[in-house]
């Protein structure tokens, strides 16, 4: 018999293309999986919990390349679905000038796309402890978003926690849509995550400060906003308290791509192991320094038992 799920995700994962340089001048590509959930739910994998993604892709080469990379990072993937009627997304990311790379995407008329509430009935019928949803799905259409909402009533109603990544995309959608569309979900949420410039998507005073709006949300009901800061680290706002605060790891930085969902990744699973409000900001910045220091998405998310190489001194080596 398989483990309980911990965690329940689903999303668009996509056929990724990295190129080392500008794609007209003939940069060498290498092709990758990318996409919000399945990068959380890789870095909960790593970190030890059994965690379910629902996706959907197409009955093509992209998508089996997907479900064989979430399956080989021990991500269970029974409940994803396929469309056979429409293709997986594709992204294509190249590096443009140092460290600023630019995407492209093929998201329209994707398989995930058309993501219906019943295509994660049987996820969701299995259960989980947590269900961690981005608000990239909610941008993806009317079906997409409509699968946020019936998980999110599911889940709240049976006791799970709700976790949503406001990971505003602004080509995807513009920011009076994402607020339309998310606002009316915070009372099912139980811990959002936001960067600090996402925070007034979902606030009611978007005009507010930071820690105003972080009020605000936990008036509504969120019980623990995370605000990601970047090299600034981030911040803990929970009812009744102080806001706390991490610092950033000092790590070189080479792709800053994925940073976010190896925060989430973190978070979420000190959430699980129980542990104290700082050490869950803590894990979430070590887990992000992985991401930030290697390149690639997912690949450089760290394994449980490498959580502590982060305290070694830099430049040297574990013999």
């Amino acid at each position: 018999m398989s483990a309980p799920v911990n965690v329940l995700t689903f999303g668009e994962s996509m056929l990724s293309l990295q190129v080392d340089g500008p794609l007209t001048a003939g940069g060498q590509a290498r092709t990758a999986v990318a996409g919000a959930e399945s990068n959380v739910a890789v870095g909960l994998a790593r970190l030890g919990h059994h965690v379910a993604w629902a996706g959907r892709v197409g009955t093509d080469e992209p998508g089996r390349v997907v479900l064989r990379a979430l399956r080989g990072e021990g991500v269970s993937v029974d409940c994803a679905t396929s469309d056979d009627q429409a293709p997986t997304g594709a992204m294509l990311r190249e590096r443009r000038v140092a460290d600023l790379a630019r995407v492209h995407y093929w998201r329209t008329g994707s398989a995930a796309s058309r993501l219906q509430p019943q295509h994660v009935k049987s996820a969701l019928d299995a259960g989980a402890r947590v269900l961690h949803l981005t608000g990239i799905t909610c941008a993806l259409g009317e079906g997409p978003l409509a699968t946020v909402r019936a998980a999110a009533e599911h889940a709240a109603h049976n006791g799970w926690t709700v976790s949503l990544d406001v990971n505003h995309r602004n080509r995807l959608w513009d920011a009076t849509a994402a607020t339309t569309a998310l606002r009316p979900l915070l009372g099912l949420v139980d811990i959002l995550i936001a960067s600090d410039d996402e925070l007034p998507l979902v606030a009611a005073d978007p005009a507010a400060t930071p820690a105003e709006q972080a009020a605000q949300l936990l008036a509504d009901g969120v019980r623990e906003v995370v605000v990601k800061r970047g090299s600034d680290g981030a911040d803990l706002y929970l009812p009744g308290r102080a806001p706390l605060h991490a610092d950033a790891h000092n790590v070189p930085v080479i792709d800053t791509v994925g940073a976010g969902d190896a925060f989430s990744a973190g978070y979420l699973s000190a959430v699980l192991d129980g542990l104290a409000a700082p050490e869950r900001l803590h894990r979430a910045t070590r887990t992000a320094a992985f991401s930030v220091a290697s390149a690639g998405d997912w690949e450089g998310l760290p394994h449980r038992d490498e959580l502590p190489l982060l305290d070694t001194a830099p430049g040297g080596a574990l013999r």
